[in-house]
């Protein structure tokens, strides 16, 4: 069979194309290990820590691609709690409708689930219904796909109210699509001397499964989870139109988990918020409130990290959430610059932020880790990206430029004022300074005149000072 250029792969060629040894081939990823030599800390972590393997599908692209999204999936395991004992990776068209890897592969995953005395297997991917079930049943093992990976971790970190909610709202919808049934769970239920004459109304007849019943159960607790969320979500449209009629400019800090978002906004704000080396630590939102130089007042609002292949159903919990990031005036786009991909960071970014109607927001690129990335890899992001500049959280080289440029990029008021404040109104020439941007002010016998750029509600309260100009 001739060689296949890896460019003809991506072009979505036929099963034929492939070279015969690439589709049978279940590749080890290496470095993906996370199991200690230390005995006692064996001893003791065994006890808490599931051991997992890790096993996903190579559609396209180069193997190095597979190697990356594998080592993703290995850093989400050990945020929720696992010890990843192997990485294996298959090359195919498309994942096997019935076992995700295909029946072949499936023996050859069992195997080395037995030799690793694995008891979970996790898959990069997201998994129907049966193939969760024909994998289960074929390794042998607790099968757990990516989504479900994601929504244990956002489970183990949610803190406030909102967000607890927001998690099990996701969960609900996700496992309302994938309850499975045998045994007990199949039976009818019925009340009162069901199948006898004298059960009376209403409990006579087949019954309802148990399997109905939970659905039923998972309905009616994601209607109040709806409710509950509607209200708290109009708690926080009052406070974001508190800030628009105040005409306080929003700016959202956006982008990958683990990039260094809290970090950065700790940085600019000394917010205090949780800062952690792993994947999801931060769930709830911080807004904090800053100033320009010249005393101009902002939000800077922390938000949810995205990944890759987010799954949808976050996405329609946090989009509440999510609307900070839609609403905002500037977006402050964070890329972890010591990744392997960070160019993949920024384009799962942009999806997501797209699917909320944020695509259009005015963007700042920070490339942050400076001090630890690639001198050629932060050069290369500079030289592609238009509105980027480099950083380092932890050092804080570039954060004064970066607080510079996000100052210039603030949206600038609408209306531009002339007026002669009397001193005794002293609180208006405050609001201008607060609210808007001030171009001029001389001290003079009558008043304060200060030329400024206003909001239309305050140019409204100055119009009786206002001063031909000069």
């Amino acid at each position: 069979m001739p060689e296949v250029d890896e460019l003809d792969l991506l072009d979505g060629d036929t099963t034929g194309d492939y070279d015969l040894d690439e589709r049978r081939a279940l590749r080890r990823v290496a470095g993906l290990s996370t199991e200690l030599e230390d005995v006692t800390e064996v001893e003791y972590r065994r006890l808490r820590l599931e051991r997992v393997v890790l096993v996903g599908v190579w559609p396209g692209g180069s193997f190095t691609d597979a190697e990356n999204s594998l080592a993703e999936l290995a850093a989400l395991a050990e945020t929720a709690g696992s010890q990843v004992l192997e990485g294996l990776a298959q090359r195919r068209l498309k994942p096997d409708p019935a076992t995700f890897v295909g029946s072949g592969k499936v023996e050859e995953l069992r195997e080395v689930v037995q030799a690793q005395g694995a008891d979970t297997v996790i898959v990069d991917g997201e998994l129907s219904a049966s193939q969760l079930r024909n994998l289960e049943d074929k390794v042998g093992v607790k099968v757990v796909d990516r989504t479900m990976l994601i929504l244990d971790i956002f489970a183990q970190h949610a803190k406030s109210r909102e967000g607890k909610a927001q998690v099990e709202l996701a969960q609900l919808e996700y496992l309302s699509q994938r309850l499975r049934g045998w045994g007990a769970s199949l039976s009818r239920q019925a009340g009162g001397r069901a199948g006898g004459a004298g059960g009376g109304v209403g409990t006579r007849g087949p019954g309802e499964t148990k399997l109905e019943t939970d659905r039923r159960r998972i309905r009616t607790r994601v209607a109040k989870l709806r409710r509950e969320l509607a209200g708290m979500r109009t708690a926080r449209d009052t406070k974001r139109a508190g800030r628009r009629r105040n005409a306080v400019p929003a700016v959202s800090i956006v982008g990958y988990t683990n990039a260094g978002k809290s970090s950065l906004l700790n940085r600019l704000t000394g917010a205090g918020v949780l800062v952690e080396d792993a994947l999801f630590a931060t769930l709830d939102p911080t807004v904090r409130r800053s100033q320009t130089a010249e005393g101009r007042g902002f939000t800077l609002a922390d938000t949810v990290g995205f990944v890759r292949h987010l799954p949808h159903e976050l996405v329609e919990s946090f989009r509440s959430t999510l609307e900070e990031v839609a609403d905002a005036d500037l977006l402050v786009h964070v890329v972890d610059g010591s990744h392997p991909d960070p160019e993949g960071q920024l384009t799962a970014v942009r999806s997501v932020l797209a699917d909320i109607g944020a695509g259009g927001v005015r963007e700042i690129v920070a490339i942050n880790k400076a001090d630890a990335a690639d001198p050629m890899v932060v050069a290369r992001l500079l030289r592609n990206e238009p509105h980027a500049l480099s950083v380092s959280a932890r050092t804080g080289a570039g954060v004064d430029k970066l607080r510079a440029l996000i100052e210039s990029e603030l949206p600038q008021p609408p209306v531009e004022v002339d007026a002669l404040v009397p001193y005794d109104h002293g609180e208006l020439v405050a609001r201008m300074h607060s609210v808007g941007e001030v171009l001029s002010v001389d001290h003079e016998a009558d008043g304060t005149r200060v030329r400024a750029r206003v909001p239309e509600a305050l140019a409204a309260a100055l119009q009786p000072y206002a001063v031909a100009p000069r």
